[in-house]
């Protein structure tokens, strides 16, 4: 809808520069007499300068009369001179005997009506008590419209008219029978309504037909008054009677505040009345979506046609002159147009949704974004010949207007030029960016096909960031050139600026240099753990042009600029070594160790969840040095990358068992070294330090 709407603004724009803008030659006067043709005006500037040359144009040529002001100001006073002449005119019967008049009728509507909703109250009440119309709540709130209001609105209308043949004629009697016909056309018409709306009182759609029958009474009511009082006083009876200027212009009025009356209360009951037109039960839902579709969007759309009609009745009430039939006639034609118009746009929308979700199951990416690119093509072309079509209604053609002038041309050609460079743009995107989404897309069947790497999942969304902003650039100082606007001092600037930015923040620049090698040397990538040069320490998150963003063992995020990069130690790439050294003491059976030690590899390599670590079996390096602590034996494992870990847990775990069971090996521990002193030595070199040496009881005596 938005591309829709954006059309319209660019249709509304070439219509006010076709407006007369080409002077047909009158038939009949020679070549000779006809006035020397206009050179056509120089169009610059791309579109801004045409959209600028047509609206100068249209101001110049256009004629600005004031026949309607004229009109006014003369049915005006003549309808002040009908009232001086019909409160001075001579008259046969006095003011009172036609104020009797005006009440006598008046009485008969107001009496002959309240007996009537009387009655009908009463009827309604005692209808509603009978069995069958107890569980039918829909016919109950119909006999208490139609019984009340509907039926004595149609029986006192001619009862007043009857009493009135037996008046003489009089303003009072036409004013009493202007007023008694309004009022029951005002109650007829708002109980019919209420009826309509109390038929779609069922199911979800009761809150909202409660909402219309809460605030539409009075509305409605007000808006067949004024309308059945504007028709009544344009009666050739009336007008006798009151003077034709004077029932003229008050018809106007009345008709204007009931336009603007049923206006606002169209806006206001838009939502309501879109929740009785698209909620239907689930099942018809169902087994109807293209039909569901279809009322969803109109339910959206259907107050614009009334609010149109509105606005084209106000129009014909204020215009004087034979033009208002035919603008009437092209506001219908208009309202057709856009109902047949969103229809169309709704029957593409299901045929393309329904080959969308073909594609999906059957065919490549690719064919579904071009599926979703021709349909928006074919939604602005839709919207072109809505346009299009539109013109020719109200009398102007735009192709004619962009064929026959030079500020056609100059439009025309300025917005083909524009849309070629959105089309190409958008084709160019759809491609590339669907390439990148298909590599970055993980395969189905992850045993059959290859996974994506992580340099390519590092690389390719900023490749992906980097197209689209090389893209937008360049389509917007395209669309820029193709608007009017110089953009050589712009491009200039540019150049300047990017060349005091890179001169002003070397760090920047430096930022950004390093990080791009490292990316493209593949030092690092999204979801490795890297040790840097600076202490930090985690799995990269994250890379954008200048920082790499890491998250530490204890979920801390760390953002470290690639300048500051130094050195990259990589624990995450092809493999890593589960190293173990273990110490044992002298009197150990070596060889029972060595055998332990490899029981606890071939136990890793036999576990379900452990072995998928593994690339290789155990290596054992036998002894490795001997010190006074112990004899020190070494073994590794070749492992996954960060697969070492959970290795060399298990391994230690295993073996601490093992060794634990075997009486013949023990594992080395750091014991202190007693010195034997004879007793009295040991106090008096003990003493001079002034520490405190216990000595045995024995030792005392």
């Amino acid at each position: 809808m938005l591309k829709f709407r954006i059309a319209i603004v660019l249709g509304a724009l070439l219509f006010l520069g076709a407006n007369e803008l080409e002077a047909a030659a009158l038939p009949g006067v020679p070549a000779s007499a006809e006035k020397p043709a206009e050179p056509e005006p120089l169009v610059q500037g791309g579109l801004l300068g045409a959209i600028s040359t047509s609206i100068d144009d249209v101001q110049d040529k256009l004629d600005l009369n004031e026949h309607l002001v004229d009109a006014w100001r003369l049915r005006a006073d003549r309808a002040a001179d009908e009232v001086d002449k019909l409160v001075n005119q001579p008259s046969n019967r006095s003011g009172w005997s036609i104020a009797v008049d005006f009440l006598t009728l008046s009485g008969a509507w107001l009496g002959s009506f309240a007996l009537l909703t009387v009655l009908g109250g009463l009827l309604a009440r005692r209808l509603r008590e009978r069995r069958w119309l107890r569980t039918r709540q829909r016919s109950q709130d119909l006999l208490g419209y139609v019984l009340p209001y509907t039926v004595p609105a149609l029986i006192s209308l001619p009862l007043t008219l009857y009493v009135s043949h037996f008046l003489q004629a009089s303003v009072g009697r036409a004013l009493a029978l202007c007023l008694a016909y309004a009022t029951s056309s005002g109650i007829f018409s708002t109980s019919m309504l209420l009826c309509v709306v109390v038929m779609f009182n069922v199911g979800h759609k009761r809150t909202a037909a409660r909402i219309i029958r809460e605030y539409c009474p009075r509305p409605l009511f007000l808006i067949g008054f004024l309308a059945a009082l504007s028709d009544a006083l344009t009666s050739p009876q009336i007008a006798r009677q009151l003077g034709g200027n004077i029932t003229s212009s008050i018809a106007v009025f009345t008709g204007l505040i009931a336009s603007v009356i049923f206006g606002l209360l169209v806006i206001r009951l838009r939502r309501p009345v879109a929740h009785l037109i698209r909620n239907r039960s689930l099942s018809q839902r169902l087994k109807q979506p293209s039909l569901q579709e279809s009322l969803r969007i109109f339910s959206g759309l259907w107050y614009w046609p009334i609010v149109l009609m509105v606005l084209v009745s106000a129009v014909n009430l204020i215009g004087i002159g034979e033009d208002n039939q035919k603008t009437l006639r092209c506001a219908l034609f208009t309202t057709v147009l856009l109902i047949a118009t969103v229809f169309l746009s709704t029957v593409l929308q299901h045929l393309f949704k329904s080959r969308k979700a073909e594609t999906i199951q059957r065919s490549s990416a690719y064919k579904e974004r071009f599926l979703s690119l021709l349909h928006a093509l074919l939604r602005i072309v839709i919207a072109i010949v809505f346009i299009d079509i539109l013109g020719r209604i109200w009398g102007v053609s735009l192709l004619d207007f962009a064929q026959s002038s030079t500020v056609g041309r100059a439009i025309s050609n300025a917005l083909s030029s524009i849309g070629l460079i959105f089309l190409v743009t958008w084709l160019l995107w759809v491609v590339l960016d669907t390439a990148i989404q298909e590599a970055l897309k993980p395969p189905l069947n992850k045993r059959a096909a290859r996974q994506p790497s992580t340099r390519v999942k590092t690389i390719l969304p900023l490749l992906r960031n980097a197209i689209k902003i090389i893209l937008v650039v360049i389509c917007a100082i395209t669309t820029m050139a193709n608007l009017g606007i110089n953009v050589a001092p712009l491009l200039a600037g540019a150049g300047v600026v990017g060349l005091a930015i890179g001169f002003g923040s070397q760090q920047l620049v430096q930022d950004v240099i390093t990080g791009l090698f490292i990316i493209i040397e593949d030092t690092l990538s999204i979801g490795d753990w890297v040790v840097l040069d600076s202490g930090h320490a985690g799995t990269v998150e994250g890379l954008t042009i200048r920082t790499l963003r890491l998250r530490d063992g204890k979920g801390f995020v760390h953002s470290v600029p690639f300048g500051q990069i130094k050195a990259v130690t990589n624990q995450s790439r092809q493999f890593a070594f589960a190293f173990f050294s273990v110490q044992f003491t002298y009197d150990t059976d070596v060889d029972k160790a060595i055998e332990l030690i490899r029981e606890t590899g071939d136990s890793i390599r036999e576990d379900p969840f452990l072995k998928y670590n593994l690339q290789g079996p155990l290596d054992v390096f036998g002894v490795d040095k001997m010190d006074l602590n112990g004899v020190v034996l070494t073994a590794q494992f070749r492992t996954v990358s960060g697969g070492q870990y959970a290795v060399s847990r298990a391994f230690n775990q295993r073996l601490k068992k093992l060794v634990d069971n075997t009486p013949n090996v023990h594992f080395a521990q750091t014991y202190p070294q007693q010195v034997f002193l004879p007793k009295r030595q040991q106090i008096d070199d003990v003493a001079p330090e002034h520490s405190t040496v216990v000595v045995p009881q024995e030792s005392r005596t």
